[in-house]
């Protein structure tokens, strides 16, 4: 017969807690329309999700290209954790007359913040690299990713791009 106290009911534990909040956190980019659009007054713009998904799918589906390690899914991921920090900051636009380094600041703050909720493990760390890289344009994945986000809508007939 074991001496120990029974444990309680089963309750989430703090990393589940924390991953349930990083979750919540990350689904504001579903409801938070692109700064963007809404300031053109373009109706029914996407959410920050909408776009994130959009480069995934892009990448995706790009055809090879020398140089990029398309094996490791880079692409995929770095398109998908861009704009995460946006989820806490905001979609912030050059027309905020934020300064970019400050923007900079502002998100890499937020990512760790997340990162933090995610317990700082594997993932946490391949989140906060990819998001790095990204910001740095430190590889060929980041240059073309970079790209992708310089498409900014599609429609039947045409693409928009951002110059």
């Amino acid at each position: 017969m074991s001496t120990e106290a029974a444990s309680p009911p089963s309750t989430p534990s703090s990393s589940a807690s924390s991953a349930i909040d990083f979750l919540s956190l990350c689904h504001r980019l579903k409801t938070t329309k692109r700064a963007g659009w809404v300031k053109r007054e373009v109706k029914d713009p996407e959410s920050i999700a909408d776009h994130m998904y959009r480069m995934g799918l892009m990448a995706l589906i790009s055809s090879d290209l020398p140089g990029v390690n398309r094996d490791k899914l880079g692409c995929i991921k770095m398109a998908i954790v861009h704009d995460i920090a946006e989820a806490i900051v905001g979609d912030i636009t050059p027309d905020d007359g934020i300064p970019k380094l400050e923007k900079s600041r502002q998100e890499k703050e937020a990512l760790d913040h997340m990162c933090k909720l995610l317990g700082e493990g594997p993932r946490a760390k391949e989140i906060h690299e990819l998001w790095m890289e990204y910001e740095e344009n430190s590889s060929m994945e980041a240059k073309v990713v970079k790209d992708f986000d310089k498409v900014k809508s599609f429609d039947a007939n045409k693409i928009h791009i951002l110059n």
